[in-house]
C-alpha cells in the first residue's frame, strides 16, 4: 500500500486502476507521495497524473528526462483514460511564462491551447502518453478550437412590441458598460429586454476573452471549443447565497459577479434577494474586484460587471394602478421598495419605468429595429470609447464609460455651458450624491458618443438626468 500527504484518498485507487489496465503492479511496500509544499491544503483530482508518472519513473517505466520538462494535471479513469480537470487555462498560461511544457488530458488540449506560445502533449489516456515517451505513438498537438460565433443568441430586440423608452435606455446601457434597473408591473417585459442586451453588446476583444475564459476554466464551465467570445449573462435565482453571489466556498470557487465578468448579471427580482447577498455586491461593483477572503485563502477575482435588475413597485405588482392596486398602498410599496439600500440604489446609472404595453402596441405592427441595428451604433461608440482611453490613460485599463473616473472623467465628460448649468441645479434639487453626479456625467458621455459628438451639451445632461430618477419612495 502506499499514503498520500493530501485528503484526495480517492486518487489512490484511481491510480491502482490505471495501472492494473497498464499490466502494471505496484511494489509491495509502502510510498509516500509527498506533494510540496506539504503545509498548503491539497484538494482536487488535478494530482492523479503527475503523481502517476512520478511512481512511473521510480518503477523505471519512464526517465525523469522525460518528464523534467513538463507540468502536468489530469485525473485518472479506472480504465487509465484522462478526465478533464478545471483551471486547464491558467495552469497553461503559467506553464508558459515559466518556459515549461505542459501535460493535460485530450479533452483539455483545444482548451490549452489558447495559452499561445506553449509546447503541449494531450494525451487520451496514460497508456497513449507512455506510448508517446516510448516512441511506439506520437500525440498530434493540440490545435484550439475557433468557436462559432453565429450559434449566439437568436433572442431579438425586433421580438419586444412598445417599449421605445426602455429600448433605448437599453442601448445606452450596453453603449457605455452602465447599470441598469427597470421597475414595473409583472408582465411589463422586464426579462424579455434584459435577456436580448446580450445580442447587442460586441464581442470580447482577444485579451477579454482569455481573461473570461480563464474564469470559467476555473470553475468548471468551459463550452467544449474552449474559449469564450460572447459577453457572459448570468441570472441567478433569488434564493442564490452570498458566497454563490460573490465567491467562496470550500474551494474558494468565482462567484456569479465573477462568472459574469465583462458580461452582464442580471437580477430578477431584485427585492427578494437576501438582504446581506445585495449589499456584498456593492464594494465588487464600484471596485470591478471580488475579495475573497477565507481563513485558508485570500483570492481576488476579476468582478467588471454590468448589473441589470428588474423589480416590482411592489409586492403585488400594481402600485399605481388604481383597479388592480392591493388595500395597503402606499405602505405595501414604500416596504418593499426600501428592501434596496440607498447605496446600493446609487450603483444604478439608469433607472426606467417599464410601464404596461398598450394595446395598439400588441396588435399593431409598427417598425421596430433589430438587435443587430442597435449593436452596430453600440459597436461604434464603444469604439469612440475605446480609442479615447487609450489615447488618455492607456496603462489604466479603461474602456467605456462606465469605469471612468477622477480627472479622466472630467476632462472628457466635463459638458458645455449650458450644460454645466443644468447639472449643477439638477445637483441642487435631486440631491445627488457625489456617486450620482459622476454617474450622470457618464451616461451624459455616453449619450454624446452614440450621438457622435465631441462635447457633452444640454441635451445630454437633461437625457441621463432623466435616467437618475430614484424609485425609492420614502414613508
Amino acid at each position: 500500500m502506499f499514503r498520500f500527504k493530501h485528503p484526495a484518498v480517492e486518487s489512490r485507487e484511481r491510480i491502482r486502476a490505471s495501472f492494473y489496465t497498464l499490466g502494471l503492479a505496484l511494489p509491495s511496500k509502502h510510498i509516500t507521495v509527498n506533494l510540496a509544499p506539504a503545509d498548503v491544503q491539497k484538494e482536487g483530482s488535478h494530482y492523479d497524473l503527475p503523481v502517476a508518472l512520478g511512481l512511473m519513473v521510480v518503477m523505471g517505466i519512464l526517465s525523469p528526462e522525460d518528464i523534467a520538462a513538463y507540468t502536468a494535471l489530469g485525473e485518472l479513469g479506472l480504465d487509465g483514460s484522462l478526465a478533464s480537470v478545471s483551471g486547464i487555462l491558467p495552469a497553461a498560461i503559467h506553464t508558459a511564462t515559466s518556459g515549461r511544457s505542459l501535460l493535460c488530458p485530450a479533452v483539455c488540449g483545444s482548451e490549452a491551447a489558447w495559452a499561445g506560445d506553449l509546447h503541449i502533449l494531450a494525451a487520451p489516456s496514460l497508456l497513449a502518453l507512455v506510448n508517446h515517451f516510448k516512441g511506439t505513438q506520437v500525440l498530434s498537438p493540440a490545435q484550439p478550437k475557433i468557436p462559432d460565433l453565429s450559434l449566439k443568441s437568436t433572442l431579438d430586440l425586433y421580438d419586444i412590441k412598445g417599449q421605445e423608452i426602455a429600448k433605448r435606455a437599453l442601448e445606452v446601457t450596453a453603449a457605455g458598460g452602465h447599470n441598469l434597473l427597470m421597475m414595473g408591473p409583472p408582465g411589463a417585459g422586464k426579462s424579455m429586454l434584459a435577456s436580448r442586451l446580450p445580442g447587442i453588446l460586441p464581442p470580447l476583444e482577444a485579451t477579454e476573452a482569455l481573461e473570461v475564459t480563464m474564469i470559467h476554466s476555473l470553475n468548471g464551465t468551459l463550452p467544449e471549443e474552449g474559449l469564450i467570445r460572447t459577453r457572459p449573462f448570468r441570472d441567478p435565482h433569488h434564493s442564490a447565497s452570498l458566497p454563490a453571489m460573490v465567491g467562496g466556498g470550500v474551494r474558494c470557487k468565482p462567484g456569479e459577479i465573477s462568472l459574469a465578468h465583462l458580461g452582464v448579471l442580471f437580477l430578477d427580482e431584485l427585492p427578494e434577494f437576501n438582504r446581506p447577498t445585495l449589499e456584498a455586491l456593492r464594494q465588487p461593483l464600484e471596485t470591478g474586484r471580488a475579495v475573497v477572503a477565507r481563513a485558508n485563502a485570500h483570492i481576488t477575482y476579476p468582478a467588471r460587471v454590468q448589473l441589470v435588475a428588474a423589480m416590482n413597485p411592489c409586492r403585488c405588482g400594481y402600485y399605481g394602478d388604481a383597479a388592480r392596486e392591493c388595500a395597503r398602498v402606499p405602505r405595501c410599496a414604500q416596504d418593499y421598495q426600501n428592501k434596496i439600500s440607498g447605496p446600493l440604489m446609487d450603483r444604478f446609472d439608469i433607472t426606467i419605468d417599464v410601464p404596461e404595453v398598450a394595446a395598439s402596441d400588441l396588435v399593431g405592427n409598427p417598425s421596430r429595429e433589430r438587435s443587430a441595428d442597435v449593436a452596430t451604433r453600440v459597436t461604434q461608440a464603444r469604439a469612440a470609447q475605446r480609442n479615447r482611453y487609450q489615447g488618455i490613460a492607456p496603462k489604466m485599463g479603461m474602456l467605456t464609460n462606465a469605469v471612468a473616473d477622477g480627472d479622466t472623467l472630467y476632462k472628457v465628460a466635463t459638458p458645455d455651458s449650458d450644460g454645466q448649468s443644468l447639472l449643477t441645479t439638477a445637483m441642487e434639487k435631486l440631491k445627488l450624491s457625489g456617486r450620482g453626479y459622476h454617474r450622470v456625467l457618464r451616461v451624459a458621455r455616453t449619450l454624446a458618443d452614440l450621438e457622435g459628438s465631441d462635447i457633452v451639451k444640454r441635451p445630454h445632461i437633461a437625457e441621463a438626468l432623466s435616467y437618475r430618477r430614484t424609485p425609492m419612495m420614502k414613508g
